[in-house]
């Protein structure tokens, strides 16, 4: 049982991209369970390096910040999906998120959405390589969001999600492995304008957000062992100019941090085996409050260390007559904090309400990150074009 339980622990970090990078370093990337909540399902923001806050609000805005829908229009849904793990998993590994929202009275506004993600297939093996059983991990989130305006320009929203990460069964290590459940909350804050510099009427937005505020996964049934949710906060902006009827380009950013403890630097005994004895930084069996205001100071290599755990997305989309869109991008996270660099590259196409988007993402250098990653979405969204959205 011990391969195969180490494949599907595996498979879950790699949900997220994270990994220790091949150098040997004593810095390392915070543990946290049900990576999957990090991924971001939207080929349109994926195109642009994840960077999603500063594009135009749409259905997909309830993944990285809620309080966009407000400003999205009357109503909108989205469907969105992405083959994954095609190397490790015969192509049976996917992703799927499907999304909604309605808004009334032009400021209050209420979202629906859900992440599944499949694996596929696992076996479970002994130490013989004797084939034990098969098992299909899976993991899945179920959200709620409701928003609203702060006036003319500004929003607020709250949410909350369940979450449900199936990854192992069985005993590994005389403990009895399950299902872990958690509830957790999101806060976020949105702000978009106008301001005509070089043209007419460019379009500027900011938000922040929290995520994943929530109680903490238990996967087997020692009490003392449980993983932290992916606690993220996301703080982003982006900018339209050249507003033409015929052209448009928007630049958008966003830089990333996960309030999670940071893994301290332990001793090792004389067989080089990591030891409990702390030798610098915290425990990082703590509260779930403790940990979000502690994990801006808790890095054993100090501010250096804590500078290298906040991620950044950047990129540009053009747009053609509201019709045509071509977007690139790119994301970087450092070696020894789970390394996801890469490229990004997106089409998409817009006919009257409907939209289809597509991204591809290229690592970098030896980044760990998938090869071979396409998404795709589809997007109906009724009223919220960009200048009803900026006169709301």
């Amino acid at each position: 049982m011990k391969h195969g339980y180490t494949i599907i622990l595996l498979g879950g970090m790699l949900t997220a991209g994270f990994s220790l990078s091949a150098q040997k370093t004593t810095q390392k990337p915070p543990n946290i369970g049900a990576s999957f909540l990090l991924v971001n399902p939207d080929a349109r923001s994926s195109g642009t390096g994840d960077a999603t806050t500063g594009l135009t609000p749409d259905a997909n805005s309830l993944f990285s910040n809620a309080a966009k829908i407000v400003f999205a229009g009357d109503w909108g849904v989205s469907a969105n999906y992405s083959p994954w793990m095609w190397e490790l998993n015969n192509n049976k590994s996917n992703m799927a998120y499907v999304s909604g929202y309605k808004t009334w009275n032009g400021t209050e506004g209420i979202g629906l959405s859900m992440k599944y993600f499949n694996y596929g297939s696992v076996t479970f093996r002994d130490d013989n390589g004797t084939v034990l059983q098969d098992y299909n991990p899976k993991e899945f989130a179920i959200d709620g969001a409701y928003a609203k305006k702060l006036g003319n320009h500004m929003s607020l929203a709250l949410g909350i999600r369940y979450v449900r990460s199936q990854l192992g069964q069985g005993s590994y290590n005389n403990l009895q492995q399950k299902p872990a459940s958690a509830v957790a909350g999101d806060i976020s804050y949105y702000y978009q304008n106008s301001v005509d510099r070089l043209d007419f009427g460019n379009r500027y937005s900011v938000g922040i957000s929290l995520t994943n505020i929530g109680t903490k996964l238990q996967y087997s049934d020692d009490n003392n062992r449980k993983s932290f949710l992916p606690m993220n906060l996301r703080i982003g902006g982006g900018y339209t100019f050249v507003h033409t009827h015929e052209h448009e380009f928007t630049i958008t950013a966003d830089i990333n941090k996960l309030l999670v403890p940071t893994p301290p630097l332990y001793a090792v005994d004389s067989n080089g085996i990591e030891t409990s004895q702390i030798l610098k930084g915290k425990d990082p069996d703590r509260g779930v409050v403790n940990a979000v205001f502690s994990s801006f100071g808790d890095a054993p290599g100090g501010f250096h260390e804590e500078l290298r755990e906040f991620t950044i997305g950047s990129g540009i989309e053009y747009a053609y007559r509201q019709a045509f869109f071509v977007r690139t991008g790119y994301f970087y996270e450092h070696p020894n904090k789970g390394y996801r660099q890469h490229f990004s590259a997106g089409l998409g196409v817009r006919v009257s309400n409907l939209a289809l988007d597509i991204a591809y993402q290229i690592p970098t250098g030896e980044s760990l990150v998938q090869k071979r990653t396409l998404k795709f979405s589809l997007v109906y969204n009724i009223g919220g074009t960009r200048d009803e959205q900026l006169s709301q």
